[in-house]
């Protein structure tokens, strides 16, 4: 990690400090040109989520303010902080069978660290037709280097496992998770999990999260600067290069 870019809100905290979780969401806030990034995630999980009655959980809510798109969200961490009202873990779901529209995360499955025991929990709480929702970290040219060089996360694209020792709720990750699922495995991920399908997978962002400098970095451009960049990404050439994916799963 390059230290002189650390945000100074978060540079003497440790990751699983909850604290740091409270701050990044005011980073989050006060950053112009990485709120758009979030208001656009934002944006696409809310409409993404199945008509229904049924409850919409969020995991890892505590740095976010999605709850402000989807009316009635229900707020969840690994961490017990405000802003949200369950504390669970994903790998252990205290819902019923069949009791959930939706499941929906931004930057969060790659800390997950079974894999398996949650798309397994999560197939088994999701009605039929019920949706998981992902903005997730992925593996491309581009974002191999960024990762590897840049980035403070474990990143292993080369994982034999769908899992990571869990050395804590935050600092525990493999940013090169999704993709090993969703790509790399994708055969063992339909063996696996036969009541979920891939309805899309959406690779983005090659320039603009990394301008953003994050929730853990300082930001390299101003907030009105970020439509520029926003329509330089929607280059063909260039999505190939993202650092992103929107992932959509379907509950058969």
């Amino acid at each position: 990690m390059l230290g002189w870019l650390r945000h100074p809100l978060t540079r003497s905290l440790d990751l699983d400090d909850p604290r740091t979780t409270v701050l990044r969401r005011s980073i989050i806030r006060s950053k112009p040109f990485l709120e758009q990034i979030y208001l656009e995630w934002y944006g696409w999980v809310a409409s993404r989520i199945p008509p229904g009655r049924l409850p919409v959980v969020e995991l890892g809510s505590g740095a976010g303010f999605l709850d402000s798109f989807i009316p009635g969200l229900v707020t969840s961490e690994i961490l017990r902080c405000p802003f949200v009202r369950v504390v669970l873990d994903g790998c252990a779901l205290p819902f019923p069978g069949s009791s959930l529209r939706a499941l929906v995360m931004v930057d969060v499955f790659h800390h997950i660290p079974d894999a398996w025991a949650f798309l397994r929990e999560a197939s088994r709480c999701l009605e039929p037709g019920g949706r998981i929702l992902m903005v997730e970290p992925w593996v491309t040219a581009w974002s191999r280097f960024v990762y590897a060089r840049l980035h403070h996360e474990p990143f292993d694209p080369g994982a034999a496992s769908w899992s990571f020792p869990d050395s804590g709720p935050l600092s525990g990750a493999n940013s090169a998770l999704p993709w090993i699922v969703f790509q790399r495995d994708r055969a063992l991920f339909e063996e696996r999990c036969p009541g979920l399908a891939i309805k899309s997978i959406a690779v983005e962002r090659p320039l603009t999260y990394l301008l953003s400098g994050g929730v853990s970095l300082r930001s390299l451009m101003p907030g009105f600067a970020y439509g520029c960049f926003r329509i330089l990404e929607e280059v063909p050439m260039l999505r190939k290069f993202g650092m992103f994916a929107r992932i959509e799963l379907r509950r058969v």
